[in-house]
């Protein structure tokens, strides 16, 4: 019998991870669908014939039980586990929020990559893959941006390191960096639930990016041949020229 071709998602609860999950199961993957939420991943893996596993990639402990859960073999490895708080200036930033920050989208990035390297070394000859979720905040910075733009740029660091020190073995490692995506928790979360200045965000914006939209990229990068490596993606909504430029009202020729 065939052993199931398997990819890891993290930060599956919700978004671009819950979509991400949905489109790699629907490419022929048993995905192990990891996040905080027990109930929403519970749900998910049921929809999908997946595996949840309850994680917090800053835990050391969900961290071994996430390897555990995905066996000796990954292909796919979706480190999407990330966020951004709050919109501080950098002068009035809380160094709490910047290390949380920090923690989720570095340091658990780093914990769940590490732990799971092996398994990735393990597949079948060149279909290992390491997809980062990053963003546009990784390549860029804005006003009221510093701590969330500090850890993408960290992220973006780290992925172009980890694909340099692991040239020559059969692993696949990309960056994909969404710009502005209405998901139903991003900027919810930002404003600490806050939902008419989350809402404010996307308001008069001719339709931003959907959490499927990322998802559809992902499994186009998961899927390519072998000897194909996409470095960086980087995809943004027509209205969204740079992090400081978004048109507002219908997209309408001159």
């Amino acid at each position: 019998m065939t052993s199931p071709r398997v990819a890891v998602v993290t930060g599956a609860s919700s978004g671009i991870g819950a979509a991400t999950a949905r489109a790699l199961a629907a490419e022929g993957f048993h995905v192990i669908c990891a996040a905080r939420r027990t109930e929403r991943i519970e749900a998910l893996a049921a929809d999908i014939g997946g595996t949840p596993v309850t994680c917090d990639v800053t835990n050391p402990e969900d961290i071994v039980r996430l390897a555990e859960a995905s066996g000796s073999q990954v292909e796919v490895l979706v480190n999407n586990a990330g966020g951004a708080i709050g919109l501080d200036t950098v002068i009035d930033g809380d160094p709490a929020d910047w290390q949380r920050m920090y923690d989720i989208n570095v340091i658990g990035t780093l914990n769940v990559t590490r732990s799971l390297i092996g398994a990735l070394r393990a597949a079948p000859s060149g279909t290992g893959t390491i997809v980062n979720i990053s963003s546009t905040a990784g390549h860029a910075v804005y006003e009221g941006g510093g701590g969330y733009t500090a850890a993408k740029h960290a992220l973006t660091a780290m992925t172009e390191t980890l694909r340099l020190e692991l040239n020559g073995e059969p692993i696949r490692v990309t960056e994909v960096a969404p710009g502005m995506v209405h998901t139903e928790e991003f900027s919810l979360t930002r404003f600490r639930g806050d939902q008419q200045r989350a809402d404010q965000v996307y308001a008069g914006v001719d339709q931003p990016l959907l959490a499927s939209d990322i998802a559809e990229t992902v499994s186009w990068i998961a899927t390519r041949p072998p000897h194909v490596n996409v470095d960086l993606l980087v995809v943004k909504p027509l209205a969204q020229a740079a992090a400081h430029k978004v048109a507002k009202g219908p997209l309408t020729a001159r």
